[in-house]
């Protein structure tokens, strides 16, 4: 990855600190259509302004990925995909604008991890960086890794040479080729651009995380304490991304120049300490009502599918006022089921869309 002083490098960079224009504040709008309003987003508020501590910004991450395609639907020109009510938007927008982390909460299958990605499209703001939760996550998993135990054989094994006499004995490399950014760390790149990070399933995590994030999210930056060690002798370290290209780490720290639309979702499985929760903007999804749905099945499958498929939405929806479902099902079985002969659609449908919870 190159670096740049330039904002509008690879068309993705324009006019900053533009107010939008004709009285509409809403940067993200929903409509699944990509446009430029990510230039009219005013400055940060002081208290959450960064300057990505003196360091040149760095280019771009890539666009967006077959992941976001694969979230959003081969057919979203269809529909405009999962349209967040209005206070849903003045939410989300509400994150832009502060700069603080949005906090997803709701059922399996609601749309918290589409979120990130209809942000990242409609905003043009690139891949997702995305970290998935599990029990074991620490928060050094979300920074960095660096893989110390293949350094010590690459030495171990360049001195063997050495020692044989083989002339073509490898030289290991430096420090930066066994360092790699996490989507965390590489979020908080300078770029001139948010970039945006999916934590998801937060509430996976072990006690500890929640806690852990604070200071990363509060302060806008990290120390790498393996780079800082040798910051006299080697003040620029090359290290790999989350995206795999390149960048230089300076004095082993980053810090963000745009802070990163953070998506960190979570099914309400348990609660989170309140100094976490006062540093984000909680947003609750709900259950999608009909007309919600069949958007998002033509997103995803089409009108054809859509209309054949709105006896399965009925009973979808039917059945979620009591049952925890999830959306996904719901598109497999009306995929299965207008693929299949027509005896066995039903059963189909059943067996596809089975309760995620325990029965009552």
């Amino acid at each position: 990855m190159s670096e740049t002083n330039e904002p509008g490098t690879n068309g993705q960079e324009g006019p900053a600190g533009e107010e939008p224009t004709g009285g509409e504040w809403l940067i993200y709008r929903g409509t699944g259509e990509r446009h430029e309003g990510i230039h009219a987003l005013p400055k940060p508020p002081p208290w959450r302004d960064f300057d990505g501590h003196g360091h040149p910004l760095v280019a771009p991450g890539p666009d967006t990925d077959s992941a976001s395609a694969r979230r959003l639907g081969a057919f979203r020109h269809l529909a405009e995909m999962h349209r967040p009510s209005a206070e849903e938007l003045e939410i989300i927008n509400a994150a832009l604008y502060l700069r603080r982390p949005l906090l997803v909460t709701g059922s399996p299958g609601t749309g918290k991890s589409t979120l990130a990605h209809s942000v990242a499209f409609e905003l043009g703001l690139g891949r997702v960086l995305h970290w998935p939760i599990v029990s074991r996550s620490r928060l050094e998993d979300g920074l960095y890794h660096y893989d110390a135990i293949a350094r010590l054989q690459d030495a171990q094994i360049a001195a063997s040479g050495r020692a044989a006499g083989l002339a073509s004995a490898a030289v290991p490399g430096g420090i930066g080729s066994y360092l790699r950014l996490g989507p965390l760390g590489t979020a908080l790149l300078p770029t001139a651009k948010p970039r945006v990070l999916l934590i998801d399933e937060l509430d996976k995590s072990d006690i500890d995380l929640p806690n852990d994030l604070l200071n990363v999210l509060e302060e806008g930056e990290f120390t790498i304490p393996e780079l800082q060690r040798i910051a006299e002798r080697e003040p620029e370290v090359e290290v790999l991304t989350d995206d795999g290209t390149k960048v230089t780490v300076r004095e082993g720290r980053v810090r963000c120049h745009a802070f990163p639309f953070v998506v960190l979702t979570s099914n309400g499985e348990r609660d989170f300490p309140a100094p976490l929760l006062r540093r984000c903007i909680p947003l609750r999804l709900g259950r999608p009502d009909h007309e919600r749905l069949a958007t998002v099945v033509r997103a995803h499958l089409g009108d054809e599918l859509t209309r054949v498929g709105e006896d399965l939405i009925d009973r979808f929806l039917e059945r979620s006022r009591t049952e925890q479902l999830a959306t996904d099902q719901l598109l497999n079985a009306i995929y299965l089921t207008h693929h299949a002969e027509l005896p066995t659609r039903d059963r189909l449908a059943d067996m596809l869309i089975q309760r995620l919870d325990q029965p009552r």
